[in-house]
């Protein structure tokens, strides 16, 4: 059922979107010249103003010529102010002209959840390849997710690196609305793909069983085929290891190195109930190791 006219969840929307567009305006004034930010601030007007799908894509399109793309480069001052707006949003590595695509589209809202989404679909279907990156790098601060959320998942089945992590790195849009089919079916097409998951958000929140079977049978099928097999696997499947996973884990431990071991260590600090089926003793000096040097998941992808 839509939000009634005052809610607090419709409030809560125009509260994102306004606040974006803010913080879009001040950044595009600091790191573009003055032409470019008139020409945005143009085109935002003309957006706004103008029901007409054509404008968008007009201004979409020449975002790159008028304002550069250069990275944003922001402070940590200016992350937590996009994270204070909206939890999870991080736009660490937008460029300029990507921050104006989702600008502009963000500003193509009139109030509408249904139309903004149609609009958002029909123009994610034409799209260039970098206009797409940019509209799904922009999935959290959209109105109403489940209303984008096919667009969202066309773009995680896609076989292009770039588009896929512009939905599923540094993006709260899939922690907060996939379901768990469409969740799994993302990090495992992570791993297919030889992606990295540390990028992914909520990834051990939404860890569950049926993931952790899952990524056991590409570990697998690629140890059969004498492939390697990325150590952040282990991250989404020791947390719910069944028989079939521990003898995953014991393999991984005796077949790997010390980086693939060093990986299984870490995802065991989340598990440690399974480690008396492991070599305790070893897996200890592992873990006393990732704490002194500091190791994250990111360090050992």
């Amino acid at each position: 059922m839509p939000d009634a006219p005052g809610s607090d969840q419709d409030s809560g929307k125009t509260a994102v979107l306004d606040g974006f567009l803010t913080l879009a305006d001040e950044w595009i004034a600091q790191k573009a010249d003055d032409r470019g930010v008139a020409w945005f601030r143009g085109a935002v007007h003309d957006v706004r103003h103008t029901a007409n799908q054509r404008t968008l894509g007009v201004v979409i399109g020449l975002a790159p010529r008028r304002l550069g793309k250069a990275d944003l480069s922001l402070s940590e001052a200016e992350l937590a102010r996009a994270e204070a707006l909206r939890v999870g949003l991080d736009p660490s590595d937008w460029s300029i002209d990507q921050l104006a695509r989702i600008a502009l589209m963000a500003a193509s809202h009139a109030g509408d959840d249904a139309a903004f989404a149609s609009r958002f679909d029909s123009f994610c279907a034409t799209a260039e390849i970098n206009e797409l990156i940019a509209l799904c790098r922009g999935l959290p601060v959209y109105p109403n997710a489940a209303l984008i959320e096919p667009r969202a998942r066309e773009a995680v089945r896609s076989g292009m690196k770039p588009v896929f992590e512009a939905v599923a790195h540094r993006n709260p849009y899939p922690r907060e609305t996939f379901a768990e089919d469409a969740w799994n079916q993302m990090v495992v097409k992570a791993f297919f793909m030889g992606s990295t998951l540390w990028p992914i958000q909520g990834l051990d929140d939404r860890a569950n069983p049926r993931l952790a079977r899952m990524l056991v049978g590409l570990a697998q099928e690629r140890w059969a085929a004498q492939r390697p097999v990325s150590g952040e696997v282990w991250r989404c499947v020791a947390p719910h290891a069944d028989g079939e996973c521990v003898a995953a884990l014991k393999h991984g431990w005796n077949a790997g190195n010390d980086k693939e071991r060093l990986a299984i260590a870490l995802a065991l600090q989340k598990a440690p109930q399974i480690c008396a089926d492991l070599p305790a003793d070893e897996i200890a000096k592992f873990q006393t190791r990732l704490a002194s040097e500091r190791m994250s998941w990111r360090d050992l992808a």
